[in-house]
């Protein structure tokens, strides 16, 4: 079954900060707990879905996965844990491409390895590698980036 993609609307925040928490808990838990469950609901619902291009992704009925896009920034992108390997991460970046023509970067921690073999086998070229003194976790990351063509 194809995912079907729309734009995400304020109704769609508590399974868009599900889908993240999820996704976060099954491929990261080497992040230190910074917020809780409550303030990262909070946060998507009155930062993410305001302040970003934001695409769900849907099987069936259920919210499976979701990117949030600035300007020129892939500034996240989640596929639940339960529903990885269907096709629903490659729809999301595909939608990324269609509205971000131009090209776009991206930031991963450097630890998650499927993440980075993901984008790598998508076209993103590695651009940096930090320490990490740059994002709030304090975690070593890659920026990527992505250009047409």
């Amino acid at each position: 079954m194809e995912p079907a993609l729309r734009g995400a609307s304020p109704a769609d925040a508590p399974a868009v900060a599900e889908v993240f928490l999820a996704a976060l808990a099954d491929a990261m838990p080497y992040l230190p707990a910074l917020h809780t469950d409550d303030e990262t609901r909070a946060w998507i619902r009155d930062v993410v879905l305001p302040g970003y291009e934001v695409v769900v992704a849907e099987l069936g009925d259920r919210p499976a996965g979701f990117a949030a896009l600035g300007e020129d920034m892939l500034d996240h992108l989640y596929v639940h844990p339960d529903l990885q390997h269907r096709g629903i991460g490659d729809a999301l970046l595909a939608r990324a491409k269609e509205l971000r023509p131009d090209g776009f970067r991206l930031w991963v921690f450097q630890r998650n390895g499927g993440a980075r073999r993901f984008y790598e086998r998508r076209g993103f070229r590695l651009v940096e590698l930090t320490d990490g003194a740059g994002n709030e976790q304090r975690e070593p990351d890659a920026l990527y980036e992505w250009l047409p063509g």
